[in-house]
């Protein structure tokens, strides 16, 4: 896809989530992984609604800025789930409600923030990790991510949002769109004890759809 192209679709992708409420004014960042080990990504204050395609930040592979607007200040928790996740070839970071009210509930387990609640759920973001709170920007939040090992393609910062890679622009995009839903039916059936996934159920799907979970395995990813 020509870089002309893949512009477009961030500011597509990026308009289509701000207009659903999904990361409010001009909070949420998208990059993308070119083939020369640049970047895409957009502007630092820059809101996802209303992207101009000339002014996305071009990146080198070292993440020095070629062309564009200064970019996103987040660029620490993009590069960290770059390094450790080898098949991640784009990253949505939004601050979506539902999912960060998750990250403040005091039962959530940071190796599996939300339980196998949907098919889905398991098919696009996986399973979820929880890092604890640093302030945006803050080149800590890179550790944390480093310290799941490429694990986790979602990934939860406390009391922030979700940061979601995938294989495709399309793929993190949807992928961020599910854990937003799942995270929504967890605060609507919590304390109603609802029925989740049973082990079965979720070792089905892995079999099935070759899904790559942390709990179905011991060995760390590229």
């Amino acid at each position: 896809m020509s870089d002309a192209r893949l512009r477009e679709e961030i500011c597509r992708y990026g308009r289509s989530l701000f207009e659903r409420g999904l990361t409010p004014g001009s909070s949420g960042n998208i990059s993308l992984r070119l083939e020369d080990g640049g970047w895409l990504v957009t502007p630092t204050n820059a809101s996802l609604g209303f992207l101009d395609p000339a002014r996305i930040s071009r990146l080198d592979a070292e993440g020095r800025l070629l062309s564009g607007d200064k970019p996103t200040k987040e660029i620490p928790l993009h590069t960290a789930l770059y390094d450790t996740r080898g098949s991640a070839r784009a990253i949505v970071h939004l601050h979506s409600t539902h999912a960060v009210a998750l990250t403040m509930l005091p039962e959530i387990d940071p190796r599996a923030a939300l339980p196998p609640m949907t098919p889905y759920y398991l098919m696009r973001a996986g399973e979820t990790a929880l890092v604890p709170y640093y302030r945006p920007g803050d080149p800590a939040v890179a550790d944390a991510i480093r310290g799941l090992a490429g694990n986790y393609s979602s990934v939860l910062l406390a009391n922030h949002g979700p940061v979601v890679a995938g294989d495709s622009l399309e793929a993190a995009v949807f992928a961020t769109e599910e854990l937003e839903e799942t995270a929504k039916l967890y605060l609507l059936l919590r304390n109603l004890n609802p029925r989740f996934l049973s082990p079965e159920q979720v070792a089905d799907l892995v079999k099935t759809f070759g899904l790559d979970l942390p709990s179905h395995h011991d060995h760390d990813h590229d």
